[in-house]
């Protein structure tokens, strides 16, 4: 068998299987890259009393986000993978994935210097929290415009 063969028999599978491992496997490490380091700046605050650990938790939740969007994001993809799915088929799976791909990994690490920066504000002055929120919502705005524009494409054609 060509590998041409091989491509046209396998690749639509082969297409829409990475495309769903990149959708977990990105936005779940900016998220986990995130998370850990929102939970280093709050630890440091934690030192002076634990009783914003809940608003720190928040901040720290928000960057985690994406994560959890790209996993959404591949369950639904999970419902248009078949084995004997056409390259052009696999090819649209993963192109339908990439948005939450790429947005979801670059925003969970620019939202966790968002958030971190929140942490020193709520440190400082626990008063201005819904600040600290509200930048940090900013940028949880593009992982959702890409979270809706993966699933409006996955939606897009019936396999």
């Amino acid at each position: 068998m060509t590998f041409f063969n091989f491509l046209l028999e396998y690749g639509g599978i082969i297409f829409a299987t990475a495309g769903i491992a990149l959708v977990v496997a990105l936005p779940g490490i900016g998220s986990g890259k995130g998370a850990g380091m929102i939970g280093e700046a709050a630890a440091g605050l934690m030192v002076e009393g634990g009783e914003k650990f809940g608003k720190s938790l928040i901040l720290q939740l928000m960057a985690a986000s994406q994560g959890l969007y790209g996993f959404v994001v591949a369950i639904m993809a999970l419902g248009n993978l078949n084995v004997d799915m056409s390259l052009q088929q696999g090819m649209f799976v993963f192109a339908a994935t990439l948005p939450m791909t790429l947005v979801g990994y670059f925003t969970a690490i620019y939202q966790s210097e968002v958030a971190r920066a929140g942490i020193t504000l709520l440190a400082k002055n626990e008063d201005e929290f819904a600040k600290a929120i509200i930048y940090s919502i900013m940028v949880e705005t593009y992982a959702l415009l890409a979270l809706v524009t993966s699933i409006i494409l996955l939606n897009t054609v019936a396999m």
